[in-house]
């Protein structure tokens, strides 16, 4: 299906008429190509003060054309001025905090809300206005996230774009659209160009990802960047669970019959805006292409992921150096050496001997490896733990690529959306940070504290034996 919406392309042309017409009166050339006149500080004082529609989408419109002209150090420039200039308005808001202590009234919390706000947001608001207002801020967003480890003083103005940036794309507002071969051009080379999990090559090999029956894709698009994709969702229509990817992206591979699928395999989700990094679109988004997918496949019984694991090996890596004390649950920890030998992937025998070791090791990182928010540490489990799935399955040889095994040693992991079930995971994890898992997976973590308890009986075991010797003549 076409991303082309005739009533986006209405709207974005009545836009474009009213900056024309602001700017007929405004008198500032905005030719096609040609930067604003005037320095973009002073076109943000006068988009702040000015009070007509029509003129405040010239101006916006004006700023939008002269930040595309500016270099790397004019931009760091523009933050630096949001940042020291666009703050809240210091003398409003300590009579708003006076008149709060004076007499907190629900009036006077309003006063206090208003005035804390940096004026900053504001000006982002209406530079929103412009025809490509939205697309702009997403790119200039992109611009500051590089500004921002060299400048820490720019984090109050990427917190304002945060702000406004969640409310703006938030998944009421986002529309999700099925992509296939027929789909134009401009789209599928973005495809092509973001998928940011598994390589496409190609468009022999895009041709693979999307025009067999058992091949299915989605992208979620926001009614202001209509032929930018935000996320797209490549799945595929099996006979069962898969653990390996190369199965499911082979040359070889004959397609299924869509009779025979009873499950939809989510393989790759792909965030495409840089500018967007950190911006919630909100949960269940997989349900909303769960329940697209159901309309024209209502067979199907199984929906999961088969997803990578990034942080895994730089997790694992760092507790072996460490000599971990989680490591010592691990049934044969001493295996894990055999990571350290290049070509260890190669070898069968070493494969097999390691794969319940990754398992187990797996098992602990995605369960009790936790960050900030006692959230876990993998951010591809962030997401679908929030959007509701629970970890279903680890496969130890699941991605034998080079990327595979450089992020996660090659393991992989099932992500099951159960339909009944994604609502309570979801508040559960909300909540508490608890991590929806199979039997599977606690028959894993049963094995680590069996472990743990034979080798605690085995050191015990050893003192006693110790002493009693020490006791011989």
């Amino acid at each position: 299906m076409s991303a082309f919406n005739p009533e986006n392309a209405f709207w974005s042309d009545l836009f474009a008429r009213i900056a024309e017409r602001g700017r007929q009166w405004l008198g500032r050339p905005l030719a096609s190509g040609s930067p604003a006149q005037g320095k973009i500080a002073e076109l943000a004082s006068s988009l702040m003060s000015t009070k007509g529609e029509a003129s405040g989408v010239a101006l916006a419109r004006a700023v939008v054309a002269q930040w595309k002209t500016m270099d790397k150090p004019a931009r760091r420039a523009w933050f630096a001025m949001l940042a020291e200039d666009f703050g809240p308005a210091a003398e409003k808001l300590t009579a708003a905090v006076a008149e709060w202590q004076a007499q907190p009234t629900p009036e006077a919390a309003q006063k206090l809300h208003a005035a804390a706000e940096p004026l900053r947001q504001e000006l982002l608001r209406r530079i929103n206005l412009a025809p490509g207002g939205t697309a702009a801020l997403v790119n200039m967003r992109e611009e500051l996230l590089g500004f921002l480890r060299d400048n820490p003083e720019l984090e109050a103005v990427d917190a304002d774009f945060v702000h406004l940036l969640t409310s703006w794309f938030n998944r009421g507002f986002l529309l999700l659209r099925p992509i296939d071969w027929s789909s134009p051009a401009a789209v599928l080379e973005k495809i092509i160009h973001y998928e940011a999990v598994h390589e496409i090559k190609d468009w022999n090999d895009l041709r693979r990802r999307l025009k067999p029956e058992d091949r299915r894709c989605f992208a979620f698009f926001h009614p202001q960047m209509p032929d930018e994709p935000l996320i797209f969702v490549e799945v595929a229509l099996t006979s069962g669970i898969p653990g390996n990817i190369g199965q499911l992206l082979s040359e070889e591979r004959a397609a299924l019959a869509l009779r025979n699928a009873d499950t939809a395999v989510f393989y790759s989700i792909s965030n495409t805006q840089v500018g967007l990094k950190g911006i919630s679109f909100g949960n269940f988004l997989i349900k909303q292409v769960v329940e697209e997918l159901l309309r024209d496949t209502p067979w199907l019984k199984t929906f999961v992921t088969l997803s990578p694991v990034p942080g895994f090996a730089a997790w694992l890596d760092a507790s072996r150096k460490e000599s971990s004390a989680i490591l010592a649950v691990l049934d044969g920890h001493e295996k894990l050496a055999a990571l350290d030998e290049p070509g260890w992937h190669e070898d069968a025998v070493i494969r097999a001997g390691l794969e319940p070791v990754l398992q187990q090791a797996a098992a602990l990182y995605l369960l009790r490896g936790k960050g900030a928010n006692n959230r876990p540490l993998d951010p591809v489990a962030r997401f679908h733990l929030g959007n509701g799935a629970r970890l279903e399955h680890i496969h130890a040889s699941g991605d034998m690529s080079a990327k595979g095994l450089r992020q996660s040693f090659g393991v992989m992991v099932n992500y099951l959306y159960d339909l009944d079930a994604i609502e309570k995971n979801h508040e559960n994890y909300a909540d508490s940070g608890e991590v929806a898992h199979s039997s599977v997976i606690r028959k894993i973590l049963a094995d680590d504290v069996s472990m743990l308890t034979r080798n605690v009986q085995s050191l015990l075991g050893s003192e006693k034996s110790r002493k009693k010797e020490a006791k011989l003549p």
